[in-house]
């Protein structure tokens, strides 16, 4: 994904990890951004 809001997090989390969290909540119908749901690093 070429989100700048998933560039600054993966400037702080693993990319890995990211990607695969991302994947999941695509899957799950979560949406990102400002008027999205939220996103939590563990």
């Amino acid at each position: 994904p070429l989100s700048t809001l998933l560039m600054l997090v993966s400037a702080l989390w693993d990319r890995n990890k990211l990607l695969n969290a991302y994947e999941l909540a695509k899957e799950n119908g979560y949406k990102f951004y400002s008027l999205g749901d939220s996103m939590f690093i563990f």
